[in-house]
This record gives structure tokens, C-alpha cells and sequence, in this order.
């Protein structure tokens, strides 16, 4: 730098210092400004924008896909261009040298106007890295699969509803709609086995909800309970482990207050007098909670399965015998009030009660039954105007 640019530059500085500006409170002013308008920004994008919920960390689960946040993508982008072996050259050796090259740049380029035209060597180096980084997020944002839909249930409310769900599928068949055990029929090697209730005070009042999870997750294998944990074997996620216990626990726990906003949680609706039931509003949740832990896939079931509305009406054995519009001698109908179905050639039965270890409420039944004889609407919108007629006649 030249002689007379340095004094030019000392006379501004010293005129700077006279003319000043107080830390106090004028720096600590502007810097609370900014941090406002910062606050203010963060507030309005959770408000108006949101968060993605996600479930929470599970080690276990070897389908997440990992991926950090959008300010650390194009470092984790870059090491898919580093190979295995060396891949300290890049979480480690090329970090450091780009730290030490800025560093040094104030002294490989010693120009000293001020003025970004004025300085292309800098400009030049930082336009390159920055377009890097961009370039390396933009890939991994393409690059990177989406992350399949988890179960983020964050609420009590979303908790039970899916607890019951998964509770439904895998519990029901041993244990009961309702947690009351029983003598268990058609799970192969269970058969015959006369389980305690789960449900009882003797039960919930003594296990914590990690020792629910504990035992959901790992099984009672020496009692023929298969693992349900993804650590173990199974086939559910700690959060569905979790959500699994918090049903048991609000539905069959005495000492806990359910939230008032969760109460009605895969609660199934009452009719009203006069009132059309409808698969999708009704029947699907009694289907859930009592049918469908054995009416699925690779379970004996007479080949009936009760995962959808087609499913009801088109599959199975006595497939056309099972629902019939209209008709209360539908052998769903029979089996669900205990009427066992028997053979008409040999006098087997062929079909037992529905479920086999303990009937549904009445109401459930009256429930099905109401929704047959009006013709088994699948939606609500059906079943609405089949009420609405009805009352005009």
C-alpha cells in the first residue's frame, strides 16, 4: 500500500473514532432491532409455515433414511465423493485446508480498495465456494429419497388412536378386544391356552409403562408371546410400541384422567334413533377393533378377510353368504351373536362364534345388524341419505 493511502486511510479512521458511535446504548439498540426481527421471523414461519413432526429416533429401525439440515447438506453431499477408505480427506484434511485458505486470504490478496469490483481475487474464490455449496445442496435435496411416512404421533389423542389400531392387528387375536384374555382359539401353538386379563388392576397397577414396552418389544417367549420390537425381531417401531402402551394405559388404567380433547379417541360413534349406520363412520371401527387382528392375510380365517369394505363383500369361503343387504340370517350376523354355523352335508361346524373367545357388546351387534338391513352403505354420505329418506317416510 502506498504512502499517501495509508495516511488517507489514518485521517478517516481518527475522524471515525472522534465522531464515534456509544456501544451504549446505540450498538445494543440496533443489535436488539435485529434480534427481534429475527424472533418475529422464526415465530411467523412455526405459525404459518410448521414443522414437520417426526417420529423419534429409534436405532432399530434400519429404514430411516438420515438427513441433516438443510445448512449441513452440501458437507454430507460432498462425502459421497469420497471414498470409504479415505474418507478422513474429506470430513477432516479438505475442511482444514478450506479454513486455513481463509485464513490466508487477507494476505494473498493485499489490494487495498475496498470496493468488491476492486477485489476479484477474493470475490472470485468465495463465488466459487459459495456456488459450490449450493450446488451440492441442490443435489442432495434431488439426490436423496424421500423418507416413507412415519407414525408421528405426538399427541395423546393421535396415540391412541393409533395404539388401538396396532393393538387391534396384533393383540386382539390372543388377548381380546378388551384385554380380558380367555381361551385362546385358532393361533397355532397358543391353541387351547388360557391367558390371564391384561386389563385388570392386577396388571396395570403393577407395570410401569416401560415394562408394557419392555414386554410388547421383546416378547414373553417362554409363554409362546412372540417379539414385537424391531430390535428383536418384530415388526413395530418404538414409537408404536409407545403408542401401543399409552392405549393401555388411558382405556384400562382407573388412576388416569384421559384429556378431554382425546376422550372420544377411536371411540366408536353412537347411532341416533332412526340413525343409518355406515361402514365408513361405524362398522369400520368395530371391524378394527374386534375382527380384524384375524380376518387378514396368512391367518386362518376361512379365507375371510375384513381389511376393507370389498373385502367384506367379496372374499371368503361362503363368499355371498357372509353379508347379504338385508338379510339377518347373514352368517356374520349369526357367528356374531354366537350362533355357530354348521355344515349342512356332514353336520361339521364350519364357522364358530365371531370372535371366538368373548361376543361384542349388544349394542355392536344391534350396530351390524341395523347396517344390513338398510342395505350396508359404505359412506357416510350413503348412509345420511338413506336416513334422510326414512324419516321423510
Amino acid at each position: 500500500m502506498k504512502e499517501e493511502h495509508k495516511q488517507e486511510y489514518k485521517q478517516k479512521y481518527e475522524q471515525a473514532k472522534q465522531d464515534g458511535v456509544k456501544f451504549w446504548p446505540d450498538i445494543i439498540y440496533k443489535d436488539l432491532l435485529v434480534s427481534f426481527g429475527l424472533f418475529i421471523l422464526l415465530v411467523g414461519l412455526v405459525t404459518f409455515v410448521g414443522i414437520h413432526p417426526e417420529a423419534k429416533a429409534d436405532p432399530s429401525d434400519t429404514s430411516y433414511i438420515p438427513r441433516p439440515e438443510w445448512y449441513f447438506l452440501f458437507l454430507f453431499e460432498f462425502l459421497k465423493f469420497v471414498p470409504g477408505k479415505i474418507e478422513w480427506v474429506g470430513t477432516t484434511l479438505i475442511p482444514a485446508l478450506a479454513v486455513l485458505a481463509l485464513l490466508a486470504l487477507p494476505f494473498l490478496d493485499k489490494n487495498h480498495l475496498r470496493h468488491w469490483k476492486n477485489r476479484l481475487t477474493g470475490i472470485s474464490i468465495m463465488g466459487v465456494v459459495v456456488l459450490g455449496m449450493v450446488g451440492l445442496t441442490v443435489r442432495s435435496v434431488i439426490t436423496t429419497p424421500e423418507q416413507a411416512e412415519g407414525s408421528a404421533a405426538n399427541t395423546i389423542q393421535d396415540q391412541m388412536v393409533l395404539g388401538q389400531e396396532i393393538y387391534s392387528v396384533y393383540c386382539v387375536e390372543c388377548h381380546g378386544p378388551d384385554g380380558e384374555g380367555g381361551i385362546i382359539a385358532g393361533v397355532e401353538g397358543l391353541e387351547g391356552v388360557d391367558l390371564k386379563s391384561i386389563s385388570s388392576k392386577d396388571e396395570m397397577y403393577t407395570r410401569s409403562d416401560e415394562t408394557l414396552e419392555n414386554i410388547a418389544a421383546f416378547g414373553q417367549q417362554d409363554l409362546g408371546m412372540p417379539p414385537y420390537g424391531l430390535a428383536y425381531g418384530g415388526e413395530l417401531k418404538k414409537t408404536e410400541l409407545e403408542s401401543v402402551v399409552t392405549f393401555m394405559r388411558y382405556t384400562w388404567d382407573d388412576r388416569v384422567e384421559l384429556p378431554e380433547d382425546a376422550s372420544s379417541a377411536g371411540a366408536i360413534p353412537e347411532i341416533k334413533e332412526f340413525e343409518v349406520p355406515s361402514y365408513e363412520i361405524h362398522i369400520s371401527r368395530i371391524v378394527q377393533r374386534y375382527c380384524i387382528s384375524c380376518h387378514r392375510p396368512e391367518k386362518e380365517n376361512n379365507n375371510y378377510l375384513m381389511q376393507t369394505y370389498q373385502e367384506m363383500l367379496t372374499t371368503g369361503d361362503n363368499q355371498g353368504n357372509n353379508l347379504i343387504a338385508g338379510d339377518l340370517n347373514s352368517y356374520m350376523l349369526l357367528t356374531n351373536k354366537g350362533i355357530s354355523i354348521l355344515d349342512p352335508v356332514s353336520g361339521e361346524e364350519i364357522i364358530q362364534q365371531m370372535p371366538p373367545t368373548k361376543l361384542m357388546k349388544d349394542e355392536y351387534i344391534h350396530l351390524f345388524e341395523i347396517w344390513v338391513l338398510n342395505g350396508m352403505p359404505e359412506t357416510a354420505a350413503e348412509a345420511e341419505a338413506l336416513t334422510a329418506a326414512g324419516q321423510e317416510e
